[in-house]
């Protein structure tokens, strides 16, 4: 976002600030006025207008790949003190769901960066933020918010995998899968009416002795 595009939304932010102060205090007044024959009273305010004066959690959503969470809280840190952030991740990958939640110190902030932000472009992706009721929000919604994900090392975890060493059993049942995809593999080409002899791969698959971990059974018997 460029320097003319921040200033800019500064200043809209702040004339929605303002404008909801003034707002604000003239209902306060109005609630006082007296009326005809009468004293004055407080109006009674309506539950959804309760719920926007009070909510500070925001829910984010259609967040783009590469806005991760420090790049939210610069983003974000700019309106107002921020309290907590998460954004949904797969727990196996760890990658980002595109949601995510943010809690700001400030009802009042909370409430205008949700009606400034909301539909706002970043990196070809409209932002959806709408206002996240106090009774929905639960422990278990900032659940590792103080955790950073790191990713697993896949190809480690499939290298170890591999070359550990093998019982006679698991090596037994590599074989019995191999053997029936190359089965599986040979058919397709005789289907295909191709005239192709499969070589056999019994002989050329069996399991070296130092890397075959054999029970005590069976070495006694031995």
């Amino acid at each position: 976002m460029g320097a003319k595009a921040k200033t800019a939304l500064k200043k809209n932010l702040k004339k929605r600030a303002s404008q909801l102060a003034l707002a604000r205090r003239t209902d306060e007044s109005s609630d006082f006025l007296p009326l005809e024959g009468g004293s004055g009273r407080n109006f009674p305010v309506a539950e959804k207008e309760l719920v926007k004066d009070t909510a500070t959690v925001l829910y984010v959503g259609h967040i783009p790949h590469g806005f991760y969470e420090d790049q939210m809280e610069g983003f974000f840190k700019q309106f107002g003190t921020i309290k907590r952030l998460r954004i949904a991740r797969n727990r196996k990958t760890g990658k980002s769901k595109h949601y995510g939640f943010i809690e700001f110190e400030n009802p009042e902030v909370a409430k205008v960066v949700a009606d400034e932000i909301n539909g706002y472009l970043l990196f070809e992706h409209n932002l959806q933020l709408q206002l996240f009721p106090p009774e929905r929000v639960h422990p278990k919604l900032w659940k590792g918010v103080n955790k950073r994900y790191e990713p697993l090392h896949w190809r480690e975890i499939q290298r170890k995998r591999h070359n550990k060493e093998k019982t006679v059993a698991e090596h037994q049942k590599m074989v019995q899968g191999i053997l029936k995809r190359v089965e599986k593999r040979c058919k397709r080409i005789r289907d295909a009416g191709i005239d192709y002899e499969c070589p056999e791969l019994v002989g050329q698959i069996q399991p070296a002795s130092k890397k075959i971990r054999f029970d005590d059974d069976d070495n006694n018997e031995a």
